[in-house]
């Protein structure tokens, strides 16, 4: 068993990232698949959905671990994840991460402390799926560079369409100078009433401008 780890990103907020990431990973565990959900963002809406409303009082989470990396300090398998009732297993965030943004600039191999983290615990799982933060930021490249794929979920707006173009450039660089592997699985219409005409207008915008990709 080695985990296929998909990224569910875009810089936009409000989008349905979290509520993607936590019901794509427990329909899949659902399915029978071992499944681990890593909340990378700071604010740890991930951590929320899935019961735990207060992550800042949560001791051990992504931050940590991502800090041992970066100071050669063993890691247990086991350290920070949480087993929560619908068969996942949750690596939590909370505000610790944004600290991590800053400790990320003066480390070494900075745009892939993560992918080493996960590399520890990948033959657990079937499935990695990393919450990324809205932003375009050093965390959210860590969760390119250790991805095999992308989720993009899009509000079904214009707005946060004609956004995706930075994101794609994003993904475009990693691809080419850190990740050669990455892929992207599909660009995900959220928050959709296909009873009004601009939803299918989105709709067809999308296709029409990212054809391969949606």
């Amino acid at each position: 068993m080695n985990a296929k780890v998909i990224a569910i990103a875009n810089q936009k907020g409000g989008v349905g990232k979290t509520t993607t990431c936590a019901n794509l990973g427990i329909g899949l565990a659902r399915e029978g698949k071992k499944v681990l959900l890593a909340d990378c963002d700071p604010q740890g809406s991930l951590s929320i959905s899935l019961g735990h409303s207060q992550p800042d009082a949560i001791s051990s989470t992504l931050a940590t671990v991502m800090g041992k990396v970066i100071t050669d300090t063993p890691i247990d398998m086991k350290e920070g994840i949480l087993r929560h009732e619908e068969n996942v297993d949750l690596l939590p965030a909370n505000i610790e991460l944004s600290g991590m943004e800053v400790s990320l600039v003066n480390a070494m191999s900075r745009e892939t402390i993560l992918k080493q983290y996960l590399d520890t615990v990948k033959k657990q799982y079937d499935f990695i799926l990393l919450d990324c933060m809205p932003s375009l930021g050093m965390l959210t490249v860590n969760a390119l560079a250790a991805a095999d794929s992308v989720i993009i979920p899009v509000q079904a707006q214009y707005l946060p369409a004609k956004g995706l173009e930075q994101l794609l450039q994003t993904i475009g660089k990693v691809r080419k100078q850190i990740n050669t592997k990455l892929k992207i699985d599909g660009i995900l219409l959220t928050m959709v009433d296909n009873r009004t005409n601009f939803a299918k207008d989105i709709s067809s915008l999308l296709r029409e401008t990212y054809g391969a990709s949606y």
